[in-house]
């Protein structure tokens, strides 16, 4: 114990002295996680729309000002022809065109239906996709508000209706800070912890000290517990940070127990320390082990489910995110702090964290060699 705790000291004071470290671990995820939730949003809006309107009646002039007035959709051009609206397309000025056909309002009351046409920039497909179902949605919608309207008084309708009550569990607002910020904590706690680990025995190696710790009296798993622990604390710190950040910036208080949050991050931290320790024992540079970990950090974060749900991935793909730690933790925090979800919801995602520590560690452990 007494030369784990020199490690220990000598650990603290090589990082205190790093001001540059300091800022890193301190100052640069607080300042993420203020501006990246705001930026990063999935809902589509001022969807660039250009119509062309062949019948100028009051219907067409009302579904305009309708899709108009939604919030989605901002009018980019109010064209005479297709082939006008179709250049403001290819030209990136337009996402949708809207083309309203000759006769539209006399048509509709004559024979009550009448066809529109939508023409969809589809090269960003996520954009594509929710403008058309925002336009449809607001279409049918104005459907609804005409029959309504044109339905003969004293008349029953005996066409069968469905309506639909829905409640939003969890995240009533649908507010995408609440579902983001979780995950985004969770991602800058892996690349914190999994950079400054994967350097750490590296500089040891850059600086010739490591060889005077190879013929001292120092165990391998006391080097590798003097590495993991100073930076295991900085983690709980940084992680610390950004809950402060959550509720003093976004005002999120997580539902579930603080406990259950700081258990699973305690074991989680042991885990990528751990992979991080274990690159650092492969590479010779710090160059190296920089390019190696943000290797597998940008294999992490894409396929950690916080921009794309595993459940759409491929089935390989879904296999492939189970041996991904960052998925289990950005699985938690949403379950803990969105949800509320204690410790025995979690005790799976725990369970395979913890395991992942355990090899990870203990290969790092066994692939480091004393040479005299």
């Amino acid at each position: 114990m007494r030369i784990l705790k020199f490690l220990l000291v000598k650990e603290f004071k090589q990082i205190f002295r790093n001001k540059a470290i300091l800022v890193v671990i301190m100052v640069m995820p607080v300042i993420q996680l203020i501006i990246l939730p705001l930026a990063t949003n999935f809902e589509v809006k001022n969807i660039a729309l250009a119509v062309v309107d062949n019948d100028h009646s009051d219907y067409s002039r009302a579904l305009i000002s309708k899709i108009t007035s939604s919030g989605y959709f901002r009018l980019s051009g109010y064209c005479n022809s297709y082939n006008e609206a179709l250049v403001l397309v290819e030209q990136d000025k337009s996402d949708l065109i809207l083309q309203i056909p000759p006769h539209f309002e006399s048509v509709l009351l004559r024979e009550n239906s009448e066809r529109l046409f939508i023409a969809v920039n589809a090269i960003n497909g996520v954009k594509a996709g929710l403008g058309s179902g925002y336009i449809n949605e607001i279409i049918q919608q104005y459907n609804q508000q005409l029959r309504s309207k044109l339905q003969v008084p004293g008349k029953f309708n005996l066409g069968p209706t469905i309506q639909i009550q829905s409640s939003n569990w969890y995240n009533p607002n649908l507010n995408y800070q609440l579902f983001m910020v979780p995950g985004i904590m969770a991602l800058l706690v892996t690349i914190v912890g999994g950079f400054l680990s994967a350097l750490n025995i590296v500089k040891e190696k850059e600086a010739g000290t490591i060889e005077q710790i190879n013929v001292s009296p120092v165990k391998k798993y006391h080097f590798v517990l003097g590495k993991l622990i100073p930076f295991w604390i900085l983690g709980n710190v940084v992680f610390t940070l950004g809950l402060l950040v959550a509720f003093c910036i976004y005002g999120i208080v997580p539902l579930g127990s603080l406990i259950t949050l700081y258990t699973f991050v305690m074991v989680y931290l042991l885990a990528i320390l751990g992979f991080g320790l274990l690159i650092s024992t492969f590479c010779d540079t710090q160059q190296q082990a920089m390019l190696i970990m943000f290797f597998f950090i940008m294999i992490f974060i894409l396929m950690g489910g916080l921009f794309t749900s595993i459940d759409s991935m491929p089935d390989w793909a879904k296999m492939a995110a189970k041996f991904n730690p960052v998925s289990y933790f950005i699985a938690v925090m949403r379950m803990v702090i969105i949800k509320g979800s204690g410790l025995y919801d979690i005790r799976g995602h725990l369970l395979t964290v913890l395991g992942f520590a355990i090899v990870l560690n203990a290969g790092a452990i066994v692939n480091y060699r004393k040479t005299f």
